[in-house]
Order: C-alpha cells, then structure tokens, then sequence
C-alpha cells in the first residue's frame, strides 16, 4: 500500500491531487470541490483536506483549471487613480463581492494615463478574465478600447463617460448622479447664505467634471445667480494639487466665501490649502466635497460632502458584471446610483462673510 508523501518529500516535485487525495483519506473529486469552495463538502472533510493541502504546501493552478472547464473565474478591475482613497473603498467593495461569487479579482491601475491603460488592459487580457470593471483615465475613447478588448469579454465602465457612447461599444454603464450631487452641494451653500461659490477642482475634460459643473451652475441659476469666470478653478483632482491652487481663488475680486469642490480628495487639499493662508475651512470659508470617502468624518474640521458609498458602489459593479456574466445578450444597460448630502462641520462658515447680498 503506497504511503502518502512526506512535507519534504513534495517540496522536491510538483504536488498532485492524487497526492492530497491519499494523505486525507479521500478521493482526488472531493480535493478538486474543497479547492473550488463546493458547498457540497462535508464541514470535517474540509478541514481535513485543506490541513493535508497546506502541509503539502500545494499550489492551485487557476489558470489551467480555467482551461479544462473552458471558463474564467477571475475579474479584471482597472482604475485611473488608485492613490485616490475613494477607488481604493471601491476596490474593496469589488474584491468583496466577486470573492462571494467565487470570483478572483486582477486589478491594474492607470495614473490616469491613457498609454497606461492601454498597457495595463493589454497584460490584464492575458490572463483571460470572465469580464473588465473599469474606471477610465481622462481622455479615453471607446473606439481604439473596444478594438483591444473584443466583443467576446464584457465590460463594465463605472462613473466616466467614452468619448464614444457606452451603448456604441455594447458595454453596461454604473454612473453616480453626478449632476444632482453638485446641485445638492451648491443649494446647501446657497441655504446658508453663500452667493459667492466657486467650484474647485478636476479638469472639464473629464465627464464627471462636467457634470458635477453642471449642477453646480444649474443650482447658482436657479437662485438667479451667475458664477465669476475666476471662481472656477481646474486642478488634477489629488490634495497635493488642490492646495497647491487654493491662491487661485482669492487673486481677484469679488473673491468666493465657499467653494463646492470635484472631490473629497480636492477638498481636503484646498481646507489644507486654506490653513496654509491662515483661514480655516467652517469658520471662513464654507467647503463641500464629493465623494463621502472614510477620512471626511474625521478630518479637521469634518467634511461635509455628496455621500456616494464608494464600497457599495464597487459590490454594485461587481453585481452588474456577474448579471452580465450570467446573461451576456442583454442589451446595454446604464445604471444610475442615488447620492445624498451628508452635511458636517467644514460648511458652517456664516453668511455674514458674504458681505453686500441679501439671500
């Protein structure tokens, strides 16, 4: 009767199926479920097996057992700025819900760089995952992507808009209600007195941007109000460059007493840019963000901001890619999540600072 191997023994060879199968007393199908998370093992056995598996110090080969069963269990999830606390809770929220799936997530980050993207795509492809998540850099067109992906691989584009349409290159579309969120930031400033609100941060080119200005100008127009050329400032949405463009609000008058700002990230660069100046975010100057990232709660003073859930929105990404897994002829589908105010201490700045205009 042949003994199962010895720890060191494996260490010089390959170990098998066939290998954990003899030393756990149970059949090389059985080890092949506990490797696939099968529900249909026995509590005990499991334990049983995965003990023989780590002192064996087996290895499973995803790839090739991809091949044999002619499926991918692995997602691809490529973001423009994973610096950027709100991707990384979005990555979270993705791995989270694709891991409950049994699903691996492959993830690349661009730097918003368009040749980047292309690179990273290009590698990521490679390993043939079922479906692509992704947050596209500034600039990107659907055409030359939909040439690299394919038709065969499924693509879900979170938050920004192609170049192209969506619906052009047959992808699904999860976007946040960015017109909304900005009219919601923007109205919570006009309610508390504010007629001169900027809007800080990102770049027009961006189709979030663009939204978000949208609201933005929609709220100051409902209120009969006309935004000064100067109080919209544009910067790479990150701290570093937000405070590093805090002076290009106050370099003319009428200067703003309250900004809404592209971003949590932007806005905490401009309340860190302000402090730098000697003024102070909720007593001087009235700040908003966007986003609802982690930090804002406790940052000095608290964000108010335009909630999202980023790590509800990557379990709502990761949801709509399995959907489309599962039913790969629907048609195109755009899905748009709800935001709200979340109102904090960073926008108590008083009227009173708005000197001459009457609510």
């Amino acid at each position: 009767m042949s003994q199962p191997p010895s720890a060191a023994t494996a260490s010089r060879r390959r170990v098998t199926l066939s290998d954990v199968a003899r030393g756990s007393g149970v059949s090389r199908a059985t080890v092949s479920l506990v490797l696939r998370g099968s529900p249909l093992v026995h509590a005990d056995t499991r334990v049983r097996v995965e003990a023989e598996l780590k002192r064996l110090g087996y290895v499973y080969h995803r790839g090739a057992a991809n091949l044999r069963r002619n499926e991918s269990t692995s997602v691809a999830l490529v973001i423009n700025d994973l610096s950027n606390p709100f991707f990384a809770e979005f990555a979270a929220g993705v791995d989270e819900a694709l891991a409950g799936a049994g699903y691996v997530t492959l993830l690349g980050s661009t730097g918003e760089s368009v040749e980047r993207q292309r690179a990273v795509l290009a590698s990521l492809l490679e390993h043939d995952p079922a479906g692509i998540i992704l947050s596209p850099a500034e600039g990107s067109d659907g055409t030359p992507l939909r040439t690299l992906i394919g038709a065969r691989t499924p693509v879900l584009v979170f938050n920004r808009q192609l170049h192209c349409d969506t619906t052009d290159t047959g992808w699904d579309f999860l976007a946040l209600d960015n017109v909304h969120g900005a009219q919601l930031a923007t109205a919570h400033l006009l309610a508390r007195g504010h007629r001169r609100i900027a809007f800080f941060g990102g770049h027009r080119d961006s189709s979030s941007c663009r939204q978000r200005r949208e609201g933005y100008r929609q709220a100051l127009s409902d209120a009969g109000l006309t935004p000064e050329p100067q109080w919209l400032v544009e910067c790479a949405p990150t701290r570093l460059e937000a405070a590093r463009q805090v002076g290009a609000l106050f370099v003319r008058d009428p200067a703003p007493t309250s900004a809404v700002c592209y971003n949590d990230a932007v806005a905490l660069g401009l309340m860190a840019g302000l402090a730098a100046r000697g003024r102070h975010a909720g007593d001087d100057f009235a700040v908003v963000g966007f986003d609802d990232i982690p930090e804002a709660s406790v940052s000095a003073p608290p964000l108010t901001t335009i909630a999202v859930d980023p790590r509800a929105r990557g379990r709502q990404a990761a949801e709509l890619i399995l959907r489309r897994l599962r039913n790969p002829d629907a048609p195109p589908r755009t899905t748009v999540a709800a935001v709200h105010l979340q109102p904090r201490a960073s926008s108590d700045a008083p009227r009173a600072l708005d000197t001459g205009v009457t609510p």
